[in-house]
């Protein structure tokens, strides 16, 4: 595994399709042709809170040569904040980690969760699971810890660090020998600050690092279209201060772009090579599954067709 690892240097695991709503700016077909081009055996992606995307990407990616890994950012309601608001209900902090269906039973598993963060969800709330909602459902996925977005780095961030510990732990236990530590480094002061506490932390618990590429754009070029989509998106305009910011750095990388960027840490980059290893399932394309009739009701709905 190590040769191959080496051979290969990096597979994208966290790629924000056209399938992100309003965030991602990646069509299949780009990704398609972006992959190809730089002879990557497998590609992940991870769109934001759906899988709208999963069966169609994997049927054209695998048309490509190409392994396709289907994942998802899911957001997380770990509890453990108590902030209340002014009717006096606790105030959810939703975290993002990424699950990756590593299996046919972690494609199934992961299917139901992000479906049941729709159906569980608060109107008005993006959708979003509680952390207890992933027990006993952790077959066949692997887990990353979610970056700058999730709630291992913004609890370092917040100068929480024994809530950092905590909730590492809780993500530990849940998905045993299927948790990476995720790094990521587009250049944001968030990033820079929380690597030597993740580092610390992961090597503490003798828990793997990941290194992953958040990309939402294909070229450095495309950063300040994306950006106005991301204005679009949120209600806001160029010239606030105040709004979500990406950077040129969120672009779709090359492997060997990648290898170089983690040059000091190279066992993250090759970790993503294991993780895309350890993907051994992807949806294959069936035909749609519909409803019988029989009798009266067979008769109405003909009548109706025509």
């Amino acid at each position: 595994m190590s040769r191959i690892a080496d051979e290969v240097g990096f597979v994208h695991l966290r790629v924000h399709s056209a399938f992100s709503l309003l965030e991602g700016a990646l069509p299949l077909k780009v990704l398609v042709k972006l992959a190809t081009a730089d002879r990557m055996p497998a590609l992940g992606i991870a769109d934001t809170g759906n899988l709208y995307g999963a069966l169609e990407y994997a049927a054209k990616v695998a048309e490509g040569g190409i392994q396709p890994i289907i994942g998802c950012q899911v957001a997380i309601d770990f509890g453990d904040v108590s902030d209340r608001g002014q009717n006096g209900l606790r105030t959810k902090h939703l975290n993002d980690v990424v699950l990756i269906a590593a299996s046919e039973a972690g494609y199934w598993n992961l299917v139901r969760l992000v479906s049941d963060s729709f159906m569980q969800s608060e109107p008005g709330v993006r959708p979003n699971l509680a952390v207890a909602a992933l027990e006993g459902r952790s077959e066949g996925l692997i887990a990353l810890t979610g970056g700058p977005s999730g709630p291992i780095d913004r609890a370092i961030i917040a100068g929480q660090a024994e809530l950092a510990a905590e909730r590492l732990d809780r993500l530990a236990a849940l998905f045993p020998d299927h948790l990476y530590v995720e790094l990521q480094r587009h250049g944001l002061p968030a990033e820079e600050a929380a690597e030597p506490h993740l580092l610390d932390l992961a090597y503490a618990r003798g828990l793997p690092l990941v290194a992953t590429n958040e990309a939402y754009f294909a070229k450095r070029e495309d950063y300040e279209a994306h950006d106005a989509l991301i204005c679009i998106a949120e209600g806001a305009v160029i010239g606030q201060d105040n709004r979500r910011r990406l950077t040129e750095e969120h672009y779709f990388k090359t492997r060997a772009e990648m290898v170089k960027l983690f040059a000091d840490l190279p066992e993250a980059a090759r970790n993503s090579v294991e993780i895309a290893m350890r993907c051994s399932f992807w949806p294959a394309v069936r035909k749609p599954l519909l409803p019988r009739f029989t009798g009266a009701g067979a008769d109405t709905v003909a009548a109706r067709r025509w």
